[in-house]
């Protein structure tokens, strides 16, 4: 037996109930039976002029070839576009993504996190003026179908066989990473192929990649040309590390800071120990007006974000600095600590940006971290 959602084949997943045999590994998306047929639903035909698109700011040469070479490629073989961070990965799809409207093809952008939905759809939709450009995620569920459908890995269930083009964006980390369940289910929502976009692939695609089933492009310079910042690391015990930090706060008042902790309990208390000294604002998976609080964060323009992990990807606050506390941590990987830095000098008008590691003994991840952020820099000098 083989279950056509999810593709799992282990018996032991299989249960057979009252109505007939159904497969429990994907039972939390609602119950499908083997012997059910699975067919996809009638989608809404693409408008006429969906594809029309304009960037607030042209594709940069290096972009462009990236762009080109993502259309060509596509339609034979899955694709990764491996792009540091703040390089423009959602602006370097948008061609192919016009491409595919204005073959009256279905596309789908997948995203791991439901605030980064809400962002890309609206900055999509701001490029593809002409298009209905349609969110899909937790309170936005409403409308499903669109000529463009932006939606977490979550929401994929709902789309078997539906897209002809689908954007797999950050698919090395939560909830995408390790988990087999949300990888199946975007292989059997897709009936064409995929772009993988992040800035640091897993194992499992650079093992494509070497294997020759997935084509790598590479793009390590940001739009405005400057290199990502590379972050200072300082060593000090963990009591000499909080005074440094709110030092380094204070020192860079005049901009966005973000101060990135390992836990949330951590982040609740340093979060009510800054705020002895200067406002400060705190997002963790457990904030529940997190929508808010980014938002007022985002307009304040010079504000403190203390965050966990759930801020390390997508959003992008102009002239950021990043502070991260404990960077050691055994909760940070070497993705997460390159994720967070790239919060950093993504600006055009601020385009290097301040990164501070600050750790009560070095290790080997934050090491490799740096390591990657100068080769890729170096990658780019002529």
């Amino acid at each position: 037996m083989k279950c056509k959602r999810c593709l799992n084949e282990d018996p032991e997943w299989f249960y057979l109930g009252s109505k007939g045999w159904y497969c429990r590994k994907c039972i939390s998306f609602g119950r499908i039976l083997i012997e059910e047929d699975l067919e996809a639903e009638h989608a809404l035909e693409i408008q006429d002029s969906a594809e029309e698109y304009t960037l607030k700011y042209p594709l940069t040469k290096q972009q462009v070839k990236i762009a080109a070479e993502v259309i060509k490629n596509i339609k034979t073989k899955d694709v990764l576009v491996k792009a540091v961070c703040g390089a423009g990965k959602t602006e370097i799809v948008v061609p192919v993504i016009s491409e595919y409207l204005s073959k009256k093809k279905k596309v789908c952008f997948t995203i791991p996190r439901r605030q980064v939905v809400l962002e890309v759809a609206e900055r999509l939709q701001s490029y593809f003026k002409n298009a209905k450009v349609v969110a899909v995620c937790g309170g936005h569920t409403q409308v499903l179908d669109g000529d463009l459908i932006i939606c977490t890995a979550h929401q994929l269930y709902r789309y078997y066989q539906r897209f002809d083009l689908l954007i797999l964006d950050e698919s090395d980390a939560f909830p995408y990473h390790g988990n087999e369940l949300l990888h199946s289910i975007a292989l059997t929502s897709c009936r064409g192929n995929i772009v993988y976009l992040t800035a640091t692939p897993d194992k499992e695609l650079i093992k494509r990649r070497e294997e020759g089933s997935l084509l790598c492009l590479e793009l390590n310079v940001r739009p405005h040309g400057k290199p990502m910042p590379v972050p200072k690391s300082f060593v000090l015990p963990e009591l000499i590390c909080i005074f440094v930090m709110l030092y380094w706060l204070k020192c860079h008042d005049n901009h966005p800071r973000i101060v990135f902790v390992s836990t949330i309990k951590k982040a609740l208390w340093i979060g009510k120990l800054i705020c002895l000294f200067m406002p400060a604002y705190v997002c963790t998976s457990k904030t529940e007006n997190r929508d808010e609080v980014i938002e007022k964060f985002r307009v304040e323009g010079n504000g403190i974000m203390i965050s966990t992990t759930v801020l390390e990807r997508g959003v992008t606050f102009p002239h950021t600095d990043v502070c991260v506390l404990d960077a050691n941590s055994g909760v940070f990987d070497e993705a997460s600590l390159i994720q967070m830095a790239g919060r950093a000098g993504r600006d055009f008008q601020d385009p290097t940006g301040n990164v501070l590691f600050l750790c009560n003994e070095m290790s080997e991840v934050v090491k490799k971290c740096i390591s990657s952020i100068r080769k890729a820099n170096e990658s780019c000098i002529v």
